[in-house]
């Protein structure tokens, strides 16, 4: 099932109101009003909960740059995908974190997926 939070202050809530393990991933607006989304994963990432650390959290943002995607890892995020969305990059990165096969933190580029070109 898919969720939509209008704003990155519901995106907090909706995660802490929700059961542990409820979502899988988390796709990342990084533009939401009230709240944006370095700052959603943060509290995130700080709630006392078993899966705040390990789910995965994907940046979907037309914010580029290297120092953009630096900073979607340095606040927690696990990868960035950058629009126009490239829905085979993306598609790849959810299995790869869903099958459990990326338990290593994100590196910087394109989180798990080295060398990708951003531009």
């Amino acid at each position: 099932m898919l969720e939509h939070a209008p704003n990155g202050k519901r995106c907090v809530e909706m995660f802490l109101d929700s059961a542990p393990g409820w979502y899988d991933a988390i796709l990342m607006d990084l533009r939401m009003p009230v709240m944006d989304g370095y700052e959603v994963t943060r509290r995130i990432r700080a709630a006392a909960r078993e899966d705040a650390q390990r789910i995965p959290i994907i940046a979907m943002t037309a914010d580029a740059f290297a120092e953009d995607i630096q900073r979607c890892l340095d606040c927690g995020m696990n990868a960035h995908v950058s629009k126009r969305i490239d829905l085979q990059k993306l598609l790849r990165l959810l299995l790869r974190y869903l099958s459990g096969a990326e338990d290593q933190p994100a590196e910087a580029g394109f989180g798990a997926e080295k060398g990708a070109d951003h531009r």
